[in-house]
C-alpha cells in the first residue's frame, strides 16, 4: 500500500475506522469519507499520517462521483476503494415501506456501485486497482435487520461478481467481506451480551479483526471475485 491512495467510505464508524488505521499503517495515503460524523473523521485524519477527511451524503445520486472528484483533486488518483459506508434501519416486512426500501438500497447498493464505476477507468489505465465492498452475512441468511438491508447486501455480492469477472485481467481485484455482529458499530440489532450467545465463538467480532481480513484481501493480487465471511462461525459454507 506504500504510495497508494485509498478511499475508505464510512471511515468515521467502527469498521471503517479500523480499516483506515490498518491501511495507514501499511503506508497508504488515506481519503476518509464521512456522512454525518464529521468530527470523528477529522479526528482520525489528524492522528494518521497522509490522511484527509471528505464529506458526502451517499443518498444523493451525484455524491459518489463528486466525492472521488474531490479526493483525486486533493490526493491523486484512487488506487484502492473500500466501500464500507452503510445504513441499517431495523424493521420487519410490515415495517419497511417503499421509502425505507429505496433509501437503504440507494445508500448500501447504488452508492458503492457508482463509486466503483467512477474509479474503474483510472484503475484500468494504470493497470492496478483494488476494490473491496462491505457486504453482510444477511446477504446469505436474510439476517435480522430487515428485508431491505438483506436485499441491499445481496446486491453488493452480485455487483462484486459482475465487476470482478470483467476486470481480473487488467490488474484490478474486486472482492467483498461479509461481517456479522461486530462490536463498537452502529449496526448491532440488539443487546451485545444477548447477541453474543448466538455466535458459536461466544463473543462479538472486533473491528480490528475485520480490518485485518480486509487488508489481507486487498494485499493479495491473486484473490478476486470472492465474498468472504467473518462471522464467528454463524454461517459456515
Amino acid at each position: 500500500m506504500e504510495g497508494r491512495v485509498a478511499l475508505v467510505t464510512g471511515a468515521s464508524g467502527g469498521i471503517g475506522h479500523a480499516i483506515a488505521r490498518r491501511l495507514g499503517a501499511a503506508g497508504a495515503t488515506l481519503a476518509l469519507h464521512y456522512g454525518r460524523n464529521e468530527a470523528a473523521a477529522r479526528e482520525l485524519a489528524a492522528r494518521l499520517p497522509r490522511a484527509q477527511a471528505f464529506g458526502a451524503d451517499m443518498l444523493l445520486k451525484a455524491a459518489p462521483d463528486e466525492l472521488v472528484d474531490s479526493v483525486e483533486a486533493e490526493l491523486g488518483p484512487v488506487d484502492v476503494l473500500v466501500a464500507n459506508h452503510g445504513t441499517a434501519r431495523r424493521g420487519g416486512i410490515e415495517d419497511v415501506d417503499a421509502d425505507d426500501f429505496d433509501y437503504t438500497l440507494a445508500v448500501n447498493l447504488r452508492a458503492p456501485f457508482l463509486l466503483a464505476r467512477r474509479v474503474l477507468p483510472g484503475m484500468r489505465e494504470r493497470g492496478f486497482g483494488r476494490i473491496l465492498f462491505l457486504s453482510s452475512i444477511a446477504a446469505f441468511t436474510g439476517g435480522i435487520v430487515g428485508p431491505h438491508y438483506a436485499a441491499s447486501k445481496a446486491g453488493v455480492n452480485a455487483i462484486t461478481h459482475f465487476i470482478a469477472s470483467r476486470t481480473a485481467a487488467e490488474g484490478i481485484t474486486v472482492n467483498a467481506i461479509a461481517p456479522a455482529l461486530i462490536e463498537n458499530t452502529d449496526m448491532l440489532p440488539g443487546d451485545p451480551g444477548e447477541l453474543a450467545q448466538n455466535v458459536p465463538v461466544r463473543r462479538l467480532g472486533r473491528p480490528e479483526e475485520v480490518a485485518e481480513l480486509a487488508y489481507a484481501v486487498l494485499s493479495n493480487a491473486y484473490m478476486t471475485n470472492q465474498v468472504v465471511s467473518v462471522d464467528g462461525g454463524i454461517y459456515p459454507r
